[in-house]
């Protein structure tokens, strides 16, 4: 299996993508934005449990498009665009995309924007993850001023790591997943 070419920031890890995506409810053929892309692994396992999903990969950062460029070639990802920019422009009306069915976003400068622009898309979920509590807030905050807001899932993980011969566990960073879905 290929490794991960990294950046800073990322990748997410293994376990935040699953709880993620898992919420995210991707189908088969959806149209799928990954906002503040980093090195594109969301991307990666979205492409894993979605068959024909169409990715559009956003970051500003020319490392974060590097990278993922690199990872999806490493993956074998098709369908896929890799967009340089900031989000909320590349997503307003005049952009490359004219709809999207899910979008995860890692990256959260903008935010208020690039939530409204995913919903004007007609967004049915998007999935946003956070570190810093004023993030979570202010998420949480236009999500319910823009109709979509459905739960925050606080997720610590801790991993395995050797002491004295034996065997502690170490935490990982928390992450905050917020979710939105479209009312219907």
């Amino acid at each position: 299996m290929s490794e991960i070419v990294s950046v800073s920031g990322g990748p997410t890890k293994p376990e935040i993508i699953a709880v993620s995506l898992s919420k995210l409810g991707l189908q088969d053929g959806d149209r799928f934005a990954d906002v503040g892309c980093g090195t594109g692994s969301v991307s990666i396992e979205a492409a894993r449990i979605a068959r024909n999903l169409t990715i559009y990969a956003i970051d500003a950062r020319e490392e974060a498009l590097f990278a993922t460029e690199a990872n999806f070639k490493s993956f074998g990802i098709e369908n896929a665009r890799v967009l340089a920019g900031e989000a909320s422009e590349l997503l307003g009306s005049g952009g490359p995309i004219d709809s999207i069915d899910c979008a995860f976003v890692g990256g959260t400068k903008n935010i208020d924007a690039i939530l409204e622009k995913l919903v004007e898309k007609k967004a049915r979920s998007i999935v946003v993850n956070a570190v810093r509590i004023e993030t979570v807030v202010r998420t949480i905050e236009v999500m319910k001023r823009l109709g979509i807001f459905n739960e925050v899932v606080h997720v610590a993980v801790s991993r395995s790591a050797p002491i004295a011969g034996e065997t502690m566990f170490k935490p990982e960073n928390p992450v905050y997943i917020v979710v939105g879905k479209k009312q219907t």
